[in-house]
């Protein structure tokens, strides 16, 4: 129990230092950007005198590191600072969070379900027909960039069929204003994950299922669905809970590109609008907070893994 206490926290440390690294690369790439906040923000035609008090209220005349300093001093306080535009960067994050976390979320169910159904399905047939199509489709699925994938669905079900809408529109609470307007984010954001994560399924069941246990069960008469749902399945848990945990992340990254293409309320939206704006403080913010996010699936991954491990038999 030491040990493995031992390995998390360094683990935790590694992760930390690298998502401090990762944020004081976000304050650098945007400090080198053309323009700045201080012209983003003001208006149209404004004088030099202008941009400079602007420049001078944002503190953009501080040196990078002292900003970046004072910035990472408040954050284990949970202050994100204020927006280039006078909004605290957490009420931001915290109005828009959520819509990213449903989708991302809806994605991830959709995801493992259909992983575990066609990989699990491939498994119980080896070198069979549905063997060979899961595993090919699977494979040019997952190659798929997001944005690939976003444009044909808005082409097919949106633009010649009418079936669903190729834009989200923002209701009274900020949330989008029907359940149909979710479907194709969320179809744009699993497909590739669904590709990667069936060749995963498929792979850590076929690997179990050499497992002398599993031999064992197979002998002794049981139907093959039992013995893959108890016999091969929770051996092949740890792999495929990596990958889910691999996938969250990825949902998180692809959903920046995803939101933006179906203009999504969520903080792909907003950190395109703050990339946009220069505003270095909401950037990081929701760099910051999505990090720590796939952190904590990480973590609950390895957990998960090392719970599993311990009680196969």
């Amino acid at each position: 129990m030491a040990g493995h206490l031992r390995r998390l926290a360094v683990f935790l440390a590694g992760r930390v230092a690298l998502l401090a690294v990762l944020l004081a690369l976000v304050f650098a790439a945007v400090e080198f950007l053309p323009g700045d906040a201080a012209r983003s923000t003001v208006d149209r035609g404004a004088s030099a005198a202008d941009v400079a008090a602007r420049r001078a209220e944002l503190g953009l005349d501080r040196l990078l590191w002292s900003r970046f300093t004072d910035w990472m001093t408040a954050l284990p306080t949970g202050d994100l600072g204020v927006t280039a535009r006078g909004e605290q960067v957490s009420e931001v994050i915290g109005r828009h969070f959520p819509n990213t976390l449903l989708l991302g979320g809806l994605a991830l169910v959709l995801t493992m379900a259909a992983a575990l159904v066609l990989g699990g399905g491939a498994a119980l047939r080896p070198l069979s027909w549905l063997d060979r199509a899961v595993s090919g489709t699977s494979t040019i699925v997952m190659a798929l960039p997001e944005f690939v994938v976003a444009s044909v669905l808005v082409l097919v079900l949106a633009l010649w069929t009418g079936l669903l809408p190729a834009v989200t529109l923002t209701g009274t609470t900020g949330r989008p204003a029907s359940w149909n307007m979710l479907v194709l984010p969320v179809l744009a954001l699993a497909v590739p994950q669904i590709g990667w994560n069936t060749r995963i399924v498929r792979a850590s069941l076929a690997d179990e299922a050499a497992a002398p246990h599993v031999e064992a069960a197979t002998l002794d008469g049981l139907p093959p669905a039992r013995v893959l749902l108890w016999h091969v399945l929770p051996g092949a848990l740890p792999a495929i809970a990596a990958g889910a945990a691999t996938s969250a992340g990825m949902l998180l990254g692809g959903a920046v590109v995803v939101e933006t293409i179906f203009n999504y309320p969520g903080l792909g939206t907003v950190l395109a609008g703050a990339v946009r704006d220069r505003d270095t403080p909401l950037v990081a913010g929701v760099v910051a907070v999505t990090g720590a996010v796939i952190l904590a699936v990480l973590v609950a991954s390895d957990l998960i893994r090392d719970r599993t491990s311990v009680r196969r038999p």
